[in-house]
């Protein structure tokens, strides 16, 4: 009997004749897709995460898909510095160690940000990672930020889609000969939770794709500003400013970050959820679509349902997570990947004394959080567009 009922385990173990990179075909079609998933619990050696992660490396094929001599891009998030709710760096150690074993040449890479921090050059980025553990000393692999020193250097590669044509994607991941997505899975102010397609869509794009992305018209809720000035503080454009004991938005200087949305204290400053948030949503997936257009078949993909908070790791501190550590997931499609996710965060009650406190399984757990968000967007529309499919099935190994 599964542990989680709103995930369908159908069996244990991993099938020899399935192979990653082959369509494979029944009655009603196309098969759905494989999601390998490790569990948290254990009570043994042989059992760690550790071992986990390296059996789901073996499930999904990694060895088939990193060839020797490949440069291959190990995409995370370091963590905000404040933050210490990142993946541990001894994880990222044993893809490392997988990858250089198939023969592969690994490093570990992530892009600057747009907002204030620690993140949004690729000195105080580099500074960042090493503080949090991510030295060639513990991981094995040198540490590369994507899209230069300040963000800028970019491809643009054809899309083709609903929202844009074109999407700007940092250099030294689209050069990478293949990649492994190593994502934590959590929540997001804007998009609800943040797995792997967010990692792909924000964490693969330069500045001026994140700016593209987000594109918003933020507005104040005077009734709820109290003028603390926090969102001035955080802004990295100037845009916020706070005058009369009122916080205001100036549309030209905004460059869509959220930062302030993140901050605010009152939740005074939103975007509008039912016409900016689709299209947010929508091109945040098409990004996605382009930062693996050129890898068709050469990247695997990890989601870690471990310390699950409310918050992106791009927060400079780390709430109380809202459900018990689950375990860790991989596949070779992202879409399938964040709906099983979706789904064991949903199967589990919330945690008490946390944001989110005792919710009941089957509830959506980032939409009790995150009201307005529209999460499984990036789900529907990655489907739609050939990202990969909302239908899986879920492997334990």
């Amino acid at each position: 009997m599964s542990l989680f009922p709103a995930a369908r385990v159908v069996r244990k173990g991993v099938p020899k004749e399935f192979s990653c990179n082959q369509a494979q075909m029944d009655i009603g079609g196309i098969m759905p897709s494989i999601v390998y998933f490790g569990s948290a619990r254990t009570r043994s050696h042989a059992d760690s995460k550790i071992a986990k992660i390296r059996r789901l490396a073996e499930a999904v094929g990694m060895e088939k898909i990193v060839k020797k001599g490949d440069l291959t891009a190990i995409k995370l998030h370091f963590g905000e510095r404040g933050n210490d709710s990142h993946l541990r760096p001894v994880y990222a150690r044993q893809i490392v160690d997988m990858v250089k074993a198939a023969g592969g040449k690994p490093f570990l890479t992530d892009t600057n940000t747009l907002y204030l921090g620690s993140r949004m050059n690729s000195v105080d980025h580099l500074l960042t990672a090493y503080e949090h553990g991510f030295a060639f000393s513990v991981v094995g692999a040198p540490v590369i930020i994507a899209d230069g020193l300040r963000g800028h250097n970019a491809i643009q590669v054809e899309v083709n889609l609903k929202r844009l044509k074109q999407v700007y994607i940092a250099q030294d991941i689209y050069r990478a000969d293949s990649m492994v997505v190593l994502s934590h899975f959590k929540g997001h102010a804007v998009a609800g939770f943040g797995g792997t397609i967010k990692n792909l869509a924000m964490g693969c794009a330069t500045n001026t794709g994140k700016r593209e992305q987000h594109s918003p018209r933020l507005t104040v809720n005077e009734e709820k500003c109290v003028g603390c000035g926090m969102c001035e503080n955080s802004c990295p454009a100037g845009a916020a400013q706070v005058a009369d004991g009122k916080s205001t938005i100036d549309k030209g200087k905004c460059i869509g970050c959220f930062e302030c949305v993140a901050v605010c204290p009152e939740k005074a400053i939103e975007p509008d959820w039912w016409s900016d948030i689709p299209e947010f949503m929508e091109r945040l997936t098409e990004y996605a679509f382009g930062a693996v257009k050129n890898k068709t078949g050469k990247v695997v993909y990890f989601n870690f349902l471990l310390n699950i908070t409310p918050d992106c790791d791009c927060a400079s501190w780390s709430d109380s997570p809202i459900v018990p550590d689950i375990g860790i997931l991989a596949s070779t499609d992202p879409v399938a990947l964040d709906k099983a996710s979706y789904d064991l965060v949903t199967g589990e009650t919330g945690l008490p004394h946390s944001i989110l406190d005792q919710t009941a399984p089957g509830q959506d757990k980032f939409g009790a959080v995150w009201k307005n968000a529209q999460c499984l967007t990036q789900i529907t529309y990655g489907e739609e567009i050939g990202l990969g499919s909302s239908k899986y099935e879920l492997v334990e190994v």
